[in-house]
């Protein structure tokens, strides 16, 4: 302008400058590189609010998200790994730098609506190229949504993944699937969401489908599956600081040649096996030699380099591979101290030891990213029936406490379990019983009343015990009659607990509880009678891992000679396996046999059990039990018991808030070592050492 009129405005400058800049073409750049330049840490969603620097690991993925010639890129991970800031970087690098329409799948709405506010609005506000890429970002403006951020040039589509329409009307370049293993299999019955979601960019020049997810049950698992069929796997290998072989970080077991090794169960004592030369090299070690790293396929005939350059086994540059997935774990992280890894399995192995894999499945998981799956996923009758003891029914050998009741309703009869429990939730079979009548009539209930509440059991050291609390299933034809029963004698003092079983998507044993009780108005009375859920495939996992226990101790179960061959069928009468559900295929317990009344029981007492919190009790709860209950040392199977005639001893819950410390107890010296067909219940799962 000033070259032609001889008139200069900085501001008309400025103007035309934008308009124009919309049709500019900027540098070419790598996501790694933009992201280096350009990404921010916002103090909502980090530890530390800075500029971000991709960890070594991080760099290769980065520049694979940005490759044009990637279409399909699968991340199958554990926590700590950096991911949703990955995810992030990528979603302004599109935006700002290469103006593609996106899409980003959370599970569920409320997920998406989440993440918008605490991950993606953050990063719109704090990584400042965002500010001419999206000028609404920091205003209530139409183009700036909890579902949609409008770019110059460009959309960013945020939404939940559970319903089929929300995968309609899209027509994206980039697609992201956040936490894949977390949405149902098969949505509104029209497919699984990796599917639905890949359709979108099926149109676009440069279609790019991201998926990453921290991956759960084996053989269930969505990233898992996407894992297999990429065409090429990757691990990050690292020059082992001795030989300078590559190798990738294993977790390894206790015969592996490679993997973390630790001494005497100490975590500080930890190193990882150089699977070329056996050198064992500590975590400082390992992050000296990160940054000369690389990715690289299971048999090593393709790398990845930090740019993203894919060469194959004499170091030629190649093309890279259409589908490509990545698998990375937390000890590769600079943030997580790999001594605080073996504690943490050490932690969740000694709760498997006592049946409770919960922590261990967690461990599989959430640090390992690997799928979990049941070694053994039915149990035999024969087996149970093999370990049953020379004690009778209606007799409390010593070391049982505290007597629990399940109780099972049907059409004709109600089935009535009683279990004794002990330290460690060490448990025996004390009585199975069966009341025959019809629920709808007073004498069955007259029958489980007296049964429950007035009958008493022989106790080893002569004392008789009463049922301490009993639970009893509302579900079938006869819930009302459970209802009446239960409040009825709820009113009467009595512990007795009205529950129903939840199948499928529980999150705890101690599934959640809700009021039943109605006035004659319709509503809720406040003070109505509660119904308890049970978390029935969570609480037959503990069972069976308890199950696997073989010798007496913290969770083992014991089984008395009285009991029938039908009763031992009906504890080995279901069995893990896969069913079709109205979310897509998942694993559950399915009964095998008609009859699984004992096995129901048995499920019931375990809810008690976690509503009692008798696994969390310290010593001095046992110990008070202990000299209240079996004050005498006697053997139950050294003579005829001796049956004292004191009062019925009703055992009290300790107050939780009065329990002084537990006193540390002191193991013996030489335990027999712990063997069985479940790998969770074994010692060799534990014996790392390299010493």
């Amino acid at each position: 302008m000033y070259e032609v009129v001889g008139w200069q405005s900085p501001e008309l400058e400025a103007t035309v400058g934008r308009g124009l800049g919309a049709f500019g073409v900027p540098e070419p750049k790598t996501l790694e590189a933009w992201a280096r330049e350009n990404f921010y840490l916002s103090k909502e969603s980090s530890y530390v609010e800075q500029n971000w620097v991709p960890w070594p690991f991080q760099r290769a993925i980065l520049a694979c998200i940005g490759n044009d010639d990637i279409r399909d890129l699968d991340f199958m991970k554990s926590a700590r790994v950096g991911y949703t800031k990955m995810l992030l970087a990528a979603i302004g690098y599109f935006a700002e730098h290469k103006r593609r329409n996106q899409v980003l799948w959370q599970p569920t709405d409320g997920d998406s609506d989440e993440f918008v506010k605490t991950e993606l609005d953050t990063m719109l506000r704090d990584v400042k190229v965002m500010e001419r890429a999206m000028p609404a970002h920091v205003s209530r403006n139409k183009d700036n949504t909890l579902a949609q951020k409008k770019f110059l040039g460009c959309l960013l589509h945020t939404r939940g993944g559970t319903a089929a329409r929300a995968y309609r009307r899209i027509s994206v370049d980039v697609a992201y699937l956040d936490e894949l293993d977390a949405f149902l299999r098969d949505i509104d019955k029209e497919g699984s969401p990796d599917i639905l979601a890949r359709k979108r960019v099926e149109g676009a020049t440069f279609p790019k489908f991201v998926t990453g997810s921290t991956p759960k049950l084996g053989g269930f698992s969505l990233i898992e599956d996407r894992y297999n069929a990429a065409d090429e796997r990757f691990a990050y290998a690292i020059p082992c600081p001795e030989c300078g072989g590559f190798h990738k970080l294993a977790w390894g077991k206790k015969d592996d040649t490679t993997g973390f090794k630790w001494v005497d169960g100490d975590p500080a004592t930890v190193r990882h096996l150089c699977p070329h030369c056996s050198a064992l090299i500590d975590q400082g070690q390992y992050l000296a030699v990160a940054d000369l790293g690389r990715w690289q396929n299971v048999d090593g005939s393709m790398t990845i380099d930090f740019d993203g350059v894919f060469r194959n086994g004499a170091g030629q540059v190649v093309t890279p591979p259409a589908h490509i997935a990545f698998h990375v774990w937390t000890a590769y992280s600079p943030a997580v101290n790999w001594a605080s890894i073996v504690q943490d399995f050490m932690e969740a192995y000694e709760k498997a030891q006592s049946g409770d894999i919960t922590k261990l499945k967690a461990f599989t998981n959430t640090t390992l990213g690997e799928t979990w799956a049941l070694d053994v996923e039915k149990t035999e009758a024969d087996t149970l029936k093999d370990r049953a003891e020379p004690y009778k029914f209606d007799t409390v050998p010593m070391g049982g406490l505290q007597l629990l009741a399940g109780c099972d309703t049907q059409p004709n009869r109600i089935e009535l379990t009683v279990w004794a429990y002990g330290r460690g939730c060490e448990k025996w079979l004390v009585d199975h019983e069966v009341c025959y009548g019809n629920p709808e009539e007073d004498q069955v209930w007259e029958d489980v009343a007296e049964y429950l509440f007035d009958k008493e059991f022989a106790h080893a050291s002569g004392k008789r015990l009463k049922i301490y609390a009993s639970a009893i299933d509302t579900g079938g034809h006869n819930t009302q009659a459970v209802y009446n029963f239960v409040q009825t004698s709820a009113q009467k003092g009595h512990r007795i607990f009205a529950v129903k079983g939840r199948s499928g998507r529980e999150k705890h044993i101690k599934d959640g509880a809700s009021k039943v009780d109605i006035d004659w108005r319709g509503k809720k009375r406040k003070k109505g009678m509660i119904l308890w859920q049970v978390g029935t495939n969570l609480a037959k996992d503990l069972i069976y891992g308890r199950l696997q226990i073989t010798r007496p101790g913290p969770g083992y179960v014991h089984f008395s000679k009285d009991a029938s061959d039908e009763f031992f069928k009906q504890m080995a009468g279901e069995a893990r396996v896969e069913r079709a559900t109205a979310g897509g295929r998942e694993s559950r317990w399915t009964a095998l046999r008609k009859r699984v009344e004992a096995w129901d029981c048995t499920v019931y007492t375990v809810w008690l059990e976690t509503h009692l919190e008798l696994g969390k009790k310290k010593a001095v709860y046992w110990e008070q039990l202990e000299a209240l209950v079996q004050p005498a040392i006697v053997d139950l199977f050294a003579g005829p018991m001796t049956i004292e005639e004191p009062a019925p001893v009703v055992v009290p819950q300790a107050p939780a808030k009065q329990e002084p410390a537990a006193a540390p107890v002191a193991k013996p010296a030489d335990q027999p070592r712990r063997t069985g067909s479940s790998g969770f219940a074994s010692d060799d799962w534990m014996g790392r050492g390299f010493s």
